[in-house]
């Protein structure tokens, strides 16, 4: 199995060049922020930080891809930097803490390096194939960390973002069921659902649309913490544009529960 130490090094030297940036920008009152098409926000420290990114991959990984939310791809190969710069946009520009940057690296079309940055909360969480999931504020002082071994989803923390957009895939009923099942329910929302879940705090994370950016990073950090992260349809990995990460014990009642076949 190849080993990507470096490029977990370097993915941390990424995190703290981008830190500077973002939490600079971060309740400034002269922060610029517009709509995209989408209507999704944007702001200045958005475009800056995966810029910042960008230049510095370009400089030490010149033949990998890239791949971000703010700009098009860039390269070739079986090699692909995939990047969300600040996810939470909408939390960084209300001046709620709980946003990160992400940076993940796609190898011959599979995630084998994820990091997860969120400098408003002090947490850093990282894994790459092989080497476990760990937290900490740097590789020198970092604690492995493990999905839970909750069983039932009686006894199950679910963590989400949104009750309304599961009118999106159908599956408005189907979730609020869940919902009412389960022992605990709370809106951690983006990124940090994910990170409960990879560190044993909650035991359920889903979204019912996200882009592969958003998830990417998510997706060895859940896996190497002994976790499973699939689609709604089941399918492995960040690729059906949407997401479920259990602690694997969990996973399939889950897909039952909320599971859709609307994207492959």
């Amino acid at each position: 199995m190849p080993r990507y130490d470096d490029d977990l090094r370097l993915a941390h030297v990424l995190a703290d060049a981008v830190e500077r940036i973002t939490t600079a920008r971060f309740r400034s009152e002269d922060l610029a922020v517009s709509s995209k098409p989408d209507l999704t926000l944007v702001s200045d420290a958005d475009t800056a930080a995966e810029e910042l990114i960008r230049a510095q991959l370009k400089r030490t990984r010149p033949r990998d891809a890239v791949e971000g939310e703010e700009f098009e791809t860039t390269g070739h190969g079986p090699r692909r930097w995939v990047i969300d710069p600040i996810d939470g946009t909408h939390n960084f520009v209300r001046g709620v803490p709980v946003w990160a940057t992400l940076i993940a690296l796609v190898d011959d079309e599979a995630p084998v390096l994820g990091l997860v940055a969120a400098p408003a909360l002090g947490r850093r969480w990282w894994a790459a194939n092989g080497s476990g999931a760990w937290s900490g504020r740097s590789l020198a002082s970092a604690k492995q960390i493990h999905v839970s071994k909750v069983g039932a989803v009686s006894d199950a923390s679910l963590s989400y973002s949104s009750v309304r957009s599961w009118r999106g895939v159908d599956r408005y009923d189907e979730f609020l069921s869940l919902t009412d099942e389960c022992w605990r329910s709370r809106a951690y929302g983006d990124f940090w659902s994910y990170m409960l879940v990879a560190e044993g705090a909650a035991d359920i994370a889903a979204e019912p649309e996200l882009a592969v950016y958003d998830m990417a990073a998510l997706v060895p950090i859940v896996t190497e913490a002994g976790g499973r992260f699939t689609s709604l349809a089941g399918r492995e990995g960040p690729w059906g544009g949407n997401a479920l990460a259990t602690n694997g014990l969990l996973h399939d009642e889950v897909l039952s529960r909320i599971g859709t076949d609307a994207r492959a």
